[in-house]
């Protein structure tokens, strides 16, 4: 009989052949043939001796029942994945710095409800109270630390530590919004929860996790990685691919707390096991991180502490990914009905392992679920048909203040199409006459038109979430000589940085010394629409008598940095 790899459900089997029941055996024995088999297809396009791979693990009913490698952990070396290889695993990370709080709260040395302020008053005072509640659950308004590095001219590839964030938090003197308003993904808050921990504990977060957490669990190939030149032995470098070759991706971050992570499926699994049969932790701690969030108003949002909550066709997961800028790529999603997990793990950039885990869930689970998922494609049967004088009342430019995107709506043969960013249309079918979805789509995402005698505006709806709204506005074209009224030197002193904006073949440029030019686009009166994502929106200030005195630069996770108007340095 042939050994399956990978399985310890192998162990199994041999035990039936030993008791004699050869012929129950042989169909176990063929059947978990099968499920490898079926896991190698959905893995094929990383099982290559020249490319990056993955690690798959799969936990069913407190045992790993299939667990492999594909693909290479090192190409310079030839080494392959295997399911021992170390991966940083980017915000998977999240739910090991909330574990680590609560395991302090649960002592009474913290509580949820505390002002991060009681432990890092190197927070200014925003004028609302910040808690580690609102820090767990992206919903504190703090400013992104990724964009807020990256405005500042930080580089990929250049070393960011924990002090870098805490000197750029020390140094804000806005929120993005009143804590507790809204959710916004923010890694800031788990950069100080992570501090938080080390300072009530008397030990590095690094040194907290491996005592607390690691050791007792057996993790024995897990770490938080707080020192970027350490050396860790079996990891796997990462791989980005440009067109022709693949490229080697650069990880330089020694942040801990939103990321930070090391570590294999194995040892995944080993922590996935301790939500249904505890070691470390007890039943509150593990209720409180599975809990819903809420917000001000009541309402929750899909997330949790640390990890978000779905319905996959039916079934209740609890998950979270990671991908970082080096080409990482994680998730781990858990189906605590069914007692049933699945970790992807992965070194190359292209890789998506929310798909491939789904795709292993359907294998595994497939007798548990609906038929369909709740992102059920509607037929075509049931759209509404609109005659196109309707459909052109919906036509126009809207602007999303929440992403600051600008979008059009308009018309091409008959159809209804939405461009976003100024990307290709997707064509739209109506459900009702002001409600629309996009065509042959899975998604649930629906736009609902509202028109008014003073406005107009395209609704964005996902699930059950608040929606996203955008505003009907006329884009403004500059000429070249008006252009020049917004060119200058301009300067921040939160970021205590500057960029230089100047006319360059009739577009206006932003130019820093450490970051390549980024390209302006005029949207509206005073508005500027950024060729990078950190640098997305600029709105220029102008004082009483009309003269420019200052822009304002946001984007989606951090908004309304000042930058004031200065003379040319």
């Amino acid at each position: 009989m042939k050994k399956v790899k990978g399985t310890l459900t192998y162990v199994l089997l041999t035990c039936l052949l030993l008791t004699g029941r050869e012929s129950i055996g042989q169909n176990i024995g063929k059947e978990l043939e099968n499920i490898e088999l079926q896991m190698d297809s959905i893995f094929a396009e990383y099982n290559a001796p020249d490319q990056p791979g993955a690690a798959v693990a799969v936990v069913k009913n407190g045992d790993i029942v299939f667990k492999k490698g594909y693909g290479n952990a090192n190409l310079e070396y030839n080494i392959p994945v295997t399911p021992s290889t170390i991966f940083p695993v980017a915000s998977v990370s999240k739910q090991f710095t909330v574990f680590s709080l609560l395991l302090l709260a649960d002592q009474g040395k913290v509580s949820l409800d505390d002002d991060i302020r009681k432990f890092i008053p190197e927070v200014p005072d925003f004028g609302s109270k910040i808690t580690l509640r609102h820090l767990a659950t992206h919903t504190s308004g703090l400013r992104e630390e990724g964009d807020l590095l990256s405005i500042t001219g930080t580089r990929y590839g250049d070393i960011s530590t924990v002090q870098n964030i805490l000197d750029l938090v020390s140094s804000q003197k806005e929120l993005n919004f009143k804590p507790g308003d809204q959710h916004l993904y923010c890694n800031t808050g788990f950069t100080l929860l992570a501090k938080v921990v080390a300072r009530v504990s008397g030990q590095s977060f690094a040194a907290f996790t491996k005592e607390n957490i690691f050791e007792p669990l057996g993790m024995s190939n897990t770490h938080s990685y707080d020192d970027y030149e350490k050396i860790v032995k079996g990891r796997a470098y990462s791989y980005w691919y440009d067109g022709k070759e693949h490229k080697k991706g650069i990880l330089s971050s020694a942040r801990v707390g939103p990321t930070g992570l090391f570590t294999t499926v194995e040892d995944l699994s080993l922590w996935v096991m301790n939500f249904s049969k505890l070691q470390v932790g007890n039943a509150k701690i593990v209720t409180q991180m599975n809990t819903l969030a809420m917000l001000n108003n009541g309402k929750t949002f899909g997330g949790a502490y640390g990890q978000y909550i779905s319905t996959y066709k039916g079934l209740h997961q609890i998950y979270h990914g990671g991908s970082s800028r080096a080409g990482y790529r994680a998730y781990l999603g858990r189906f605590p009905a069914q007692e049933f997990a699945v970790i992807v793990l992965s070194n190359y950039e292209g890789t998506d392992p929310n798909r491939l885990s789904m795709q292993v869930t359907d294998l595994f689970l497939k007798d548990y679920m609906s038929e369909t998922n709740s992102e059920e494609k509607i037929e075509v049967d049931s759209y509404k048909k609109l005659q196109a004088k309707d459909l052109q009342t919906f036509e126009g430019y809207y602007w999303d203040e929440q992403r600051f995107t600008p979008s059009r709506i308009y018309m091409e043969n008959d159809t209804l199409r939405w461009s976003v960013g100024g990307g290709n249309g997707r064509p739209l079918v109506s459900i009702a006459n002001n409600t629309f979805r996009r065509m042959n789509s899975h998604s649930n995402l629906k736009l609902k038109f509202e028109i008014g005698e003073q406005a107009k505006k395209m609704k964005i709806y996902i699930d059950d979430l608040e929606p996203i709204i955008c505003t009907n506005y006329v884009p403004v074209n500059y000429a070249e000589e008006d252009l020049a009224q917004f060119a200058g030197s301009f300067y921040s002193e939160e970021l205590n940085t500057s960029y230089t904006f100047v006319l360059n073949d009739g577009k206006l440029i932003a130019q820093h010394s450490r970051i390549e030019d980024i390209v302006l686009a005029a949207v509206q009166k005073d508005m500027f629409s950024g060729s990078q994502s950190f640098f997305s929106n600029i709105k220029y200030v102008r004082d009483a008598n009309n003269s420019i005195r200052g822009i304002q630069v946001s984007s989606y996770q951090a908004k309304n940095l000042f930058f004031e108007k200065t003379a040319h340095r």
